[in-house]
């Protein structure tokens, strides 16, 4: 029996030129390099330049992904996912101003927001649509312009995010069914709308007019997110039908790098096996997961054949998870 799998043909990534390290940062805000580090990780991250944009980080990184891929926008794309929480307009969909920059004409596209989990969501998404059918070839992007959001005022928070961008192709071809097949293997998603006050943003077009600073109770976050990662990668490795030992690689959002660790303690992985960028690019939200992916194709860690688990957790709560063969 055949299925159709969503197969990854190309990726790419894009980072704004403006680098902010921890001691530039602590010129204007009361915190220091040391505290950062010791509490995060992180120690820098790009921040975009006026007049860039999310579609702007977004374009740069498609234009890579389907370049890699030998995908031609104009042609060959039909569908376009992109993942945001800083879009460019309240509407349309920041992917209709990608659609366009690309010259695809054809097909759909349309946003998803999830915050940090957003590009989980968009790639379970596009799989969905293309294993029924409604799309042969699809661009997944996570794109944040994620300082804009922020309150420079709050070291807790203002410290912690970046801007940036990701992008994988995606392609719909029959495959075996097994295991051993190259594409999505599983997926899986969950939320909870009662953990609303553990992070979100203080504002939005329908309740103030206004866009809002992140607000963020830190102890709550770390506290779920350690339980809820753990918990959705061992839920799709058993969809999946394979083990962790299995797994190649870990690609996890890069949220902070206790969480990272902690999260790769519970589950018992080997530390070698998971991707790290958070120190680089810090939070870049739903840019993050296809960020720390590209470094690690590119840089020849994740070869074709390799079995590589994505998992990230975002405002809402929202988080999920995905098995993808590479």
């Amino acid at each position: 029996m055949t299925v159709i799998r969503s197969v990854i043909h190309g990726c790419g990534s894009y980072l704004p030129p403006r680098l902010v390290t921890n001691e530039e940062l602590a010129k204007t805000v009361d915190t220091t390099d040391e505290w950062i580090q010791s509490r995060t990780g992180i120690r820098q991250r790009h921040i975009a330049a006026d007049g860039e944009l999310a579609s702007t980080l977004a374009l740069a990184a498609a234009k890579k992904a389907l370049a890699q891929a030998g995908v031609a926008a104009e042609t060959d794309l039909d569908l376009i996912v992109l993942a945001t929480t800083t879009p460019d307009e309240t509407f349309p969909a920041t992917a209709t101003t990608v659609q366009a920059a690309l010259g695809m004409t054809g097909g759909a596209a349309f946003d998803v927001q999830a915050v940090c989990s957003g590009f989980v969501y968009a790639l379970t998404v596009a799989d969905s649509l293309l294993q029924t059918g409604q799309a042969r070839t699809a661009l997944v992007i996570g794109s944040e312009v994620f300082s804009r959001i922020l309150d420079w005022d709050d070291r807790g928070t203002c410290v912690l995010f970046g801007d940036g961008a990701g992008a994988v192709v995606l392609r719909a071809e029959e495959s075996a069914g097994l295991i051993s097949d190259r594409g999505v293997l599983a997926t899986k998603l969950h939320s909870d709308g009662r953990m609303h006050d553990a992070l979100y943003v203080d504002g939005g077009p329908g309740a103030t007019g206004t866009v809002g600073h992140v607000r963020m109770q830190g102890r709550e976050v770390f506290r779920h997110a350690v339980v809820n990662m753990a918990q959705v990668v061992e839920e799709v490795i058993a969809a999946a039908g394979v083990t962790l030992d299995d797994v190649d690689w870990l690609v996890p959002h890069q949220a902070n790098k206790r969480i990272l660790d902690s999260t790769a303690k519970k589950l018992g992985i080997d530390p070698g096996k998971v991707v790290v960028t958070v120190d680089l690019h810090a939070n870049t939200s739903a840019a993050s997961v296809p960020l720390a992916l590209d470094v690690a194709v590119q840089d020849g860690r994740i070869k074709r054949g390799d079995l590589v688990l994505m998992e990230a957790m975002g405002g809402g709560f929202t988080w999920g998870a995905c098995l993808v063969r590479w």
